[in-house]
């Protein structure tokens, strides 16, 4: 039962598509050199003008490209490779790599920041975005319980619930699965960046 509030963002475990089983693969993309806001293993990205990602730090509506996984960078103090489940902010590299989940058919599994009913199948939901966690590298992002609703402007799409030891429909903070609302995903998106 979750009775405790422990977010990780989302975590990357299925795929919708029907092409094939999901294998996990990312795709890397570019962080700008100095880009000063941190992201975390199960955060959302998404493209920006420059051609280059970005943590995507909204709340009611996202235009991700997917689910940032890690990076590697040249670190500025050791010259040597680093490879990271996150990313500091403000890193003076011109070489950092992000690992992004690129699949807008990507399922992903994120917690609820309260309870969910089972009435809450199939809605759609925003996005409580917490700073993430430099000790684990983790995200600390959750589904926003109480957006849950039939609004196609919110982001996130509610598949399913995690039944298992740690979570269940009603618990106190809620296990889901959930997809990229129809057009948000950066791919689907008809407007170019």
């Amino acid at each position: 039962m979750a009775t405790t509030a422990t977010p990780t963002g989302a975590e990357p475990v299925n795929t919708l598509s029907a092409s094939g089983s999901y294998s996990g693969k990312v795709r890397h993309m570019k962080i700008a050199n100095n880009y000063g806001t941190a992201i975390f293993y199960g955060d959302f990205v998404q493209p920006v003008a420059a051609g280059v990602i970005e943590k995507d730090t909204k709340t009611a509506t996202l235009t991700p490209i997917g689910i940032f996984v890690g990076c590697s960078f040249t670190d500025p103090t050791t010259k040597q490779l680093t490879f990271s489940q996150f990313y500091p902010a403000s890193t003076a590299a011109d070489d950092v790599s992000a690992y992004v989940v690129d699949d807008p058919n990507v399922v992903f599994k994120i917690q609820g920041d309260a309870t969910l009913a089972q009435t809450s199948m199939f809605l759609n939901a925003g996005v409580v975005q917490t700073a993430g966690s430099v000790d684990f590298g983790r995200s600390k992002n959750a589904l926003d319980s109480s957006t849950a609703a039939t609004t196609n402007t919110l982001p996130l799409r509610i598949l399913e619930f995690v039944d298992g030891p740690t979570s269940s429909v009603g618990d106190a903070f809620t296990d889901v699965l959930a997809i990229f609302a129809a057009g948000d995903h950066a791919y689907s998106n008809a407007t170019g960046v």
